[in-house]
């Protein structure tokens, strides 16, 4: 079995049941002006039991495809959001 892909990235929608939409950042270097940006891309990923919420920072990981966007599903919490 191949290694999966695995992400860092916070959760910006949980609005789906078990589903939620993560965001992810890297920085690049732009390939003329070599000055660093960042870049944001955002992953659909499963939230069996709903215990990621807007606002955490969660680990994902690569799967097979679960529906026509979901390839990814939620490894575990690393941070809750603060309670405002």
């Amino acid at each position: 079995m191949s290694v999966k892909a695995q992400l860092t990235g916070m959760v910006v929608s949980d609005k789906m049941e078990k589903t939620v939409v993560v965001s992810v950042q890297r920085q690049v270097r732009h390939g003329l002006y070599g000055k660093s940006q960042r870049k944001t891309s955002k992953f659909v990923a499963h939230n069996e039991d709903n215990e990621a919420k807007m606002g955490d920072t969660v680990a994902i990981a690569e799967s097979r495809p679960l529906s026509r966007r979901k390839r990814w599903i939620v490894m575990r919490v690393v941070a809750k959001a603060p309670v405002v």
